[in-house]
């Protein structure tokens, strides 16, 4: 008797439920179409909320076991109740039932019969039926993700994971199942944890681990009851939900004043500081990667001769006096990483003395701050806004253009595929699934900037709002600096100043921030 594994899978977990798990229907015909053809089960897998149309082959322990037992000879048939049981990725699943088919083990459907590869025709068929479950299972996705992105856009809160500062109530609507539907909330209680976070992180340069080891001393838990990780701050900080709106994917709802916990331009400039901070960043740094130091500045400050970091040390001063008395006291410098370390040629100073420094940025700082204060909005603002407005639509352009040059060439990798199974394309199917896999990255990354443009140019209004926002900022900062910390004072002159560059003889040169720079030049 010839042996046989079984491959049972359901997709969704509304399937695995006692009431409607399909299992035991794939199982049984099976079993009788065994039975029918005198053969023998010798093991069964089952795959419960496993979808084969966006998990991988290779990421599913099933399909591996079952590769593992055709190398060891242990069986002679696959058996599935439908084809579209071992997958439904049409540049993926064909080639799987094929290596099944290389390795001697035939592979039988209850409902198909078995998958033969005696001539092109046989191939081509094979590609033809996980080509038409592939579409089947998109069209399926396409819906849904239709429908939550419509819901989503009309402003209904269609679900998923609550974020901290929220909680779900019944909102008294029945969905198609007749199941309660819920709304999202404010908690009252997480609310000001949030507004913690964000304050801290903006205004005192609190990084995750710090922000983290902050609320567990609090005694603060997450939903889960759970201590914070640095992960869980990072969520919260790039979560846009606390600014008032619902997420489906890349659809953003209306703004939802009744959730919003976190203003925009308080949100945006978090995000500023996570991306400074970043290890990818390859850019000039602006932002202190903390701000625990003793010194005024970190981050921003660079070595003019060149283009080094310059970061702050300790060392310990150390004097006789006329009278004999030995002086010793910890003082603070700036060392330039290439100079003093020998990492590169520089023809600058090795150290500066963070005192001469600080103060002299300190007396910059101060001047700024002053000149705001006497400085007001003026039309030239906006006609920089207009300015790129008008960038912004032409990257937009340009980037429609690329989006629909990498759905052509999509397009034109599928349909070569059958020319490849018939033996008519010069490209082999393996040099297809690559081309393919990177052709959907980059159609994927080229779909991620459109929603980006499409939502900063839908959006004008918040752009404008936010020029309103940097002026008052500056303002406030000009008020609060003179009496604000030594850690407020880092943040304030982190976000303010662009870059400070430093030249032997303690020489300065402190570049604005262009978002603030525009109100001393207007």
């Amino acid at each position: 008797m010839k042996r046989v594994h079984c491959l049972y899978r359901v997709s969704s977990k509304r399937q695995v439920d006692k009431t409607e798990d399909d299992i035991p229907m794939q199982r049984t015909a099976c079993h009788e179409f065994a039975d029918r053809n005198r053969w023998r089960i010798t093991n069964e897998f089952y795959e419960k909320g496993i979808s084969g149309f966006k998990v991988s082959a290779s990421k599913r322990d099933s399909i591996q076991d079952l590769k593992a037992a055709a190398e060891k000879r242990e069986f002679d048939i696959l058996l599935v109740y439908m084809f579209d049981r071992i997958g439904r990725i049409d540049d993926e699943t064909p080639f799987v039932v094929e290596w099944f088919v290389q390795h001697d083990i035939e592979v039988w459907s209850v409902k198909e019969g078995e998958q033969r590869f005696d001539s092109h025709v046989d191939k081509l068929t094979n590609y033809i039926r996980f080509w038409q479950a592939n579409g089947e299972s998109r069209k399926t996705s396409m819906r849904v993700k239709d429908c939550l992105n419509q819901l989503t856009e009309q402003g209904v809160y269609t679900g998923g994971v609550t974020p901290f500062g929220y909680k779900t109530i019944p909102s008294g609507r029945l969905n198609k199942r007749g199941k309660e539907l819920v709304d999202l909330v404010v908690d009252p209680s997480e609310s000001p944890i949030v507004r913690l976070i964000f304050e801290k992180s903006v205004r005192e340069g609190y990084g995750s681990h710090r922000l983290a080891s902050m609320l567990n001393s609090m005694g603060i838990k997450t939903h889960n009851g759970s201590e914070f990780q640095c992960n869980t701050v990072n969520r919260i900080l790039k979560n846009r939900t606390y600014c008032g709106y619902y997420i489906s994917g890349n659809v953003v709802s209306p703004h939802m004043p009744h959730i919003q916990i976190i203003d925009e331009e308080t949100f945006d400039q978090a995000q500023k500081i996570i991306g400074q901070r970043t290890v990818k960043n390859e850019q000039k740094t602006q932002i202190a990667r903390n701000t625990k130091g003793k010194t005024l500045l970190s981050g921003n400050i660079y070595c003019t001769h060149c283009g080094s970091h310059l970061i702050a040390t300790s060392y310990v001063d150390r004097k006789i006096r006329a009278d004999g008395s030995k002086y010793e006291a910890r003082k603070q410098r700036y060392i330039c990483c290439n100079k003093a370390r020998k990492r590169g040629e520089c023809e600058g100073q090795s150290a500066y003395l963070s005192d001469r420094i600080d103060g002299a940025v300190d007396i910059v700082i101060r001047e700024y701050l002053t000149r705001i204060k006497t400085t007001a909005k003026t039309i030239a603002l906006e006609k920089r806004y207009q300015t790129e407005i008008a960038e912004m639509k032409s990257q937009q352009r340009e980037t429609e253009q690329e989006q629909r040059r990498l759905k052509d060439r999509l397009v034109q990798l599928s349909d070569e595929i059958a020319k490849s199974l018939t033996g008519e394309s010069a490209f082999t199917p393996d040099m297809l699934s690559t081309a393919i896999d990177n052709t959907k990255i980059a159609l994927q990354d080229t779909e991620d900037k459109l929603t980006q443009l499409n939502y900063g140019l839908n959006n004008s209004q918040g752009a404008m709002k936010k020029l309103d926002f940097y002026y008052d900022q500056f303002r406030c900062w000009a008020e609060e600096f003179e009496d604000a910390g030594l850690e407020e004072r880092k943040m304030i002159i982190g976000q303010l100043v662009r870059e400070i560059n430093v030249s032997r003889g303690y020489g300065l040169d402190v570049v604005l921030d262009l978002n603030y720079e525009q109100f001393l030049a207007a």
